[in-house]
């Protein structure tokens, strides 16, 4: 097939483009960035420079690739904030994001209708940010919650944007877990070894993971099997924060996270940071399993923590 990945140079499209590549499709990649270019031809595709909020840019792009799939990998979070997570301004951190999550989406679709592209595969997120409400571990039946009235809020409601009128295309979301993996595991690891990454409260809030290589590999049987509808793409085991954090912080020869109580984690880490630690809500992967044949190389954190900070 001939893939178009728009956001080649991610830390997820880096390690899809060569998967896509060695199962024999033909990819084009795009990058915001001249400097990747090189990048992404070493990992086997064509490249191309492309923003996308630049609607004719797009249109052009994907014309010029004449695609069977667009596979939307669009995020600035890289570039927000000099790269640092800032969870308790997510508004601002995630600002770029939100808008290729909107706009962005809406100028590859409107690309894809114009050129008779069939099929379309988009990113979304599933880590801590269930619907908080019955059970800890929640299945696509279940919406992302609204993170009403807290930063969070404009990035749920991009991530519902893009779920809803994807889907309406006929196309597949993957809702991803927390990503570890190369490029990935090192902003988690360093305030883990300052210390700045506390277990708040109970550390009851439950958070799912995937490993890039795993998230590359459900895209790719996504791609491949035309699928459609909401698939959570996590690993096996959704765990409470109270676990994985020291777990994290042993395997990276880090000391024990301290702990500290939510009043204090409120002004200090923000409303969003406290909620993830302590009422977040995991997913379950039961159908990406069953209907994608997705099969995990990491079925758990545990191992692959280990293995990515051996």
């Amino acid at each position: 097939m001939r893939v178009f990945v728009a956001g080649g140079t991610g830390v997820l499209g880096r390690r899809l483009v060569p998967q896509l590549v060695e199962r024999g499709h033909e990819v084009t990649a795009t990058t915001t960035s001249a400097a990747k270019l090189g990048l992404l031809e070493q990992l086997g595709a064509e490249s191309v420079v492309m923003d996308g909020l630049d609607a004719v840019a797009v249109g052009e792009a994907v014309a010029a690739a004449r695609p069977d799939v667009i596979v939307h990998q669009m995020t600035a979070i890289s570039v927000a904030h000099a790269g640092k997570p800032d969870m308790k301004h997510m508004d601002r951190w995630f600002a770029g994001t939100n808008r290729l999550r909107t706009e962005g989406t809406d100028h590859l679709l409107a690309a894809a209708e114009a050129t008779g592209v069939p099929h379309f595969v988009a990113q979304s997120y599933a880590a801590w940010n269930g619907i908080r409400q019955g059970g800890w571990v929640k299945t696509e039946q279940n919406p992302v919650d609204p993170m009403t009235g807290t930063p969070a809020e404009p990035g749920m409601t991009a991530i519902r944007h893009v779920e809803e009128v994807v889907v309406k295309a006929g196309g597949a979301v993957l809702r991803y877990g927390w990503f570890y993996g190369p490029g990935a595991t090192d902003d988690l690891v360093e305030p883990v070894r300052k210390r700045q990454f506390p277990v708040v409260g109970d550390g009851a809030g439950y958070c799912s993971w995937v490993h890039l290589d795993d998230a590359a590999s459900a895209t790719v049987l996504a791609v491949e099997q035309q699928a459609r509808g909401v698939f959570n793409i996590v690993d096996d085991e959704p765990a409470p924060a109270g676990e994985w954090l020291p777990y994290l912080a042993a395997c990276a020869g880090a000391k024990r996270p301290m702990r500290i109580a939510t009043w204090l984690a409120r002004p200090l880490a923000g409303e969003v940071a406290v909620m993830m630690m302590t009422e977040g809500r995991g997913f379950s992967n039961a159908k990406a399993k069953r209907e994608l044949g997705w099969e995990l190389r990491y079925p758990s954190w545990r191992q692959g923590f280990k293995e990515e900070l051996a």
